[in-house]
């Protein structure tokens, strides 16, 4: 059964921080992010976060261990997918966007306000990731470029003992965004000695509800593990607790068997109700070809409410 729902520019609910005057902008850069359907998919490419252990080298994928494809280990490749797929936005930091956006000016950017590596581990210290642009810089790069910028993003660690610091960066972020028209996706992670797991579908929710009291169009979530029951149905409390004018996306993780990933994309959207997903290993830890492949696979289930028998058909192209 398919949920799905097409929206015009027209019909999108416009967060009252939004100007008048930028209303129809923020309806446009909404309409387009979520291919009229009010659904997000977004591709996403963090070589900060990860460094490069995602991009080169070897990983595990269901228990065996195999190779990074080294298309995989030229930063470019995030562009070459994004350029050829279909997506909703693509999702990395500014310097990249303008080293590359010349060559791939087409593609839809939402630009990554702050990150941070995984090198400090929470035992050493609480996480804090604060801006390194501001949404003004975003918007004059915008006007500058010309480029296709739909919106920023922002990584809240709830639950850190610098939480306040990126609670107030990103309660700015969104303001500042809707001013500009610029829709706002956060990726809200429970993190820090005082989270004790940051899967439990309680504090999942939580963190899904603090993005929306931060303005929030989207909130990227991790998709919660209970200690019992299934993950879908556990996952409907997220969704709940964002509100329907919150949008959850969910995090896709590390890279999986495709069908597996699939199904689980399907359930999160047909069962647990959420609206999108974050993908990034996924996608990128493949060779070109197959990435755009999986990629229009993600999208068939997203944005056009097709079965996974359908969309594993896009996958084998």
């Amino acid at each position: 059964m398919s949920h799905h729902t097409h929206m015009t520019a027209k019909e999108v609910n416009v967060p009252c921080d939004v100007p008048k005057g930028m209303a129809d902008e923020y309806s446009k850069n909404y309409a387009a992010a979520t291919h009229n359907t009010g659904r997000l998919m977004l591709f996403a490419g963090d070589q900060i976060e990860h460094l490069n252990d995602d991009f080169h080298g070897r990983i595990k994928v269901d228990g065996k261990e195999v190779s990074i494809p080294l298309d995989d280990a030229d930063p470019e490749h995030l562009f070459r997918i994004a350029g050829k797929a279909r997506i909703g936005v693509f999702a990395t930091q500014l310097g990249l966007i303008a080293k590359y956006g010349s060559s791939y000016g087409k593609v839809p950017y939402l630009v990554k306000l702050n990150s941070k590596s995984h090198l400090v581990k929470t035992a050493q210290k609480d996480p804090n990731s604060l801006a390194a642009w501001s949404v003004e810089d975003v918007a004059r790069f915008r006007k500058d470029s010309g480029l296709n910028i739909l919106g920023v993003g922002y990584t809240v660690y709830a639950g850190s003992e610098f939480e306040s610091d990126m609670l107030r960066e990103a309660a700015q972020a969104a303001l500042k965004a809707h001013q500009h028209g610029l829709i706002a996706v956060f990726w809200m992670y429970p993190r820090g000695k005082a989270v004790t797991d940051e899967k439990d579908p309680h504090i999942v929710a939580g963190a899904a509800g603090v993005g929306a009291c931060l303005g929030a169009d989207f909130v990227k979530v991790n998709y919660p593990k209970p200690k019992e029951g299934k993950s879908a149905e556990a996952f409907k409390e997220a969704v709940l607790a964002a509100g329907k004018r919150t949008k959850v996306i969910t995090a896709g993780g590390s890279s999986k068997g495709v069908r597996d990933f699939l199904q689980e994309t399907w359930d999160q959207i047909n069962i647990s109700g959420c609206c999108g997903n974050a993908t990034g290993r996924n996608i990128h830890q493949k060779p070109l070809d197959e990435a755009v492949r999986l990629a229009n696979a993600i999208s068939a289930i997203t944005l056009d409410g097709k079965s996974v028998d359908d969309a594993m058909k896009v996958y084998g192209g």
